[in-house]
This record gives C-alpha cells, sequence and structure tokens, in this order.
C-alpha cells in the first residue's frame, strides 16, 4: 500500500497485487492467525479434492455435534474450502492446533469481503499425506458458548531434567500421548502438563493424578488406565572375557 500528497489532500493508492491478495492477507500479520478465512464449496470426491488443492487450497468441512459427547451424532456437513498457506500459518502459531477454539469466516469468495457466516469453530482432524506430510482436509465442528465439545486433549511431559528415575538411568515409558475430556468451550484446555518431576524407577501416572479444571470431564471408565511410567534401567549383556 503506498500514497501521495495531492493538492493538500492525501490520496490512497493501493497496488494491484495487494487487491488481488486473499482478503486474510488484507489484515496485520499479529491478526491473521486468529480467524480461518473460507468460502463454501459444492463439489465433493477425490477428484475435486485433488482440484482443491493443485489451487492451494485445503477441502475442509464443519459440522455440527450433538447426543453425547461420547457418542455425538454428527448433522450434514458444511461444506468449506480453507487457503491452504493460511491453514500453514496457522499451524506454525498454534502446536496445539485441534484443542484451541478458533474463529472461522466463511466469505462470498476468496477475495470478497461479504462475510456469509462466522463464529468459533474446533478443529478436529487433519488428515494428512503421509508420505509428503501435505494436508489432504480439515474436520472442524462449530463450537457454540456454554456448548459442551468432546476434545482429545494432548499431554506434555514437563520435569525429565531433574526425575530421580531417569537420573538413577531408568526410562520415561510414555503410554498415553493425549485424552479425551469433554469440554465447556470456555475451559477447553490446549494441553494438559504431566509432572513427572517426582518420580523414581517404578513409579507411574493414571489420568486421576492430574490437576485439571473441575468443568471437565474425563471420556473413559479406565482411569486407572497409566500415562506413563519410568522403567528400571535394562541390564547389560555379560561379556566373554
Amino acid at each position: 500500500m503506498a500514497w501521495r500528497r495531492s493538492g493538500g489532500e492525501a490520496l490512497l493508492r493501493l497496488d494491484p497485487a495487494f487487491l488481488r491478495s486473499p482478503a486474510w492477507r488484507r489484515v496485520a500479520s499479529a491478526s491473521h492467525h486468529r480467524t480461518i478465512q473460507a468460502v463454501p464449496r459444492e463439489a465433493t470426491g477425490g477428484r475435486s479434492a485433488a482440484k482443491e488443492r493443485a489451487q492451494g487450497r485445503v477441502p475442509s468441512v464443519v459440522v455440527s455435534l450433538s447426543g453425547s459427547a461420547t457418542s455425538p451424532k454428527e448433522a450434514p456437513k458444511q461444506l468449506i474450502s480453507t487457503d491452504a498457506k493460511q491453514i500453514k500459518e496457522i499451524l506454525k502459531q498454534s502446536p496445539y492446533f485441534c484443542s484451541t477454539p478458533i474463529k472461522l469466516q466463511v466469505r462470498a469468495g476468496a477475495r470478497s469481503s461479504a462475510v456469509l457466516q462466522s463464529g468459533t469453530v474446533l478443529p478436529i482432524k487433519i488428515n494428512r499425506n503421509k508420505e509428503t506430510g501435505e494436508i489432504l482436509n480439515l474436520i472442524m465442528a462449530w463450537a457454540e458458548k456454554g456448548k459442551e465439545l468432546p476434545v482429545k486433549v494432548p499431554l506434555e511431559f514437563k520435569g525429565e531434567d531433574v526425575c530421580p528415575g531417569l537420573k538413577k538411568g531408568g526410562h520415561l515409558h510414555k503410554i498415553r500421548s493425549a485424552l479425551k475430556y469433554e469440554c465447556p468451550l470456555e475451559h477447553i484446555p490446549q494441553k494438559i502438563d504431566v509432572d513427572i518431576s517426582n518420580l523414581d524407577i517404578g513409579d507411574v501416572i493414571f489420568a486421576h493424578d492430574l490437576q485439571v479444571d473441575p468443568s471437565i470431564k474425563l471420556l473413559s471408565n479406565k482411569i486407572t488406565v497409566p500415562l506413563c511410567e519410568i522403567l528400571a534401567p535394562k541390564p547389560e549383556a555379560n561379556q566373554d572375557e
């Protein structure tokens, strides 16, 4: 964007490349990653999805979750298309993308300023090509305030540098990398810290040992399933003298 003064008045001259850019790129970089910009799409199927990806877009869907969180029923899917470059930038900014509510705007077109629909969504799943890592599609759910949603919350293990069991040569065996909770939108944790700083060899941490907000409910009856344990060091093999 550039401007010049003529006759005492400031005239705005817009760069043509700026006008051709997607609407989400016409805002400050500090804010564009906070709102996913999308456009409606009609066609489905592998051929249509491949065409979307070839155009630098990610075939995406938004669902409305109803019924119980343990066995949600999906309403008809809303088909949308998102900008692949923006999704990649969002993922760089948000390492816990699939446990973080985010704004969504569905615009009339890729370069349109007309917003057809907006709201908060919870990313549910990112499907990738196993060989290339390319994003194949994105699944999200509408997240209304006060509504409880099933969320797969990642576990992050803390305290390995001071763990007594590890200092003795033990090994940290991570059994679970995430737990599924039913969470109100306002209290969805991006991650849950698992503190192993006081664990010795043979110690185990279970799901019920975690300190979480009382408003969230573990969606499993197996609260005694271990999350991690400190295993004893493997005995060294005897070598022939």
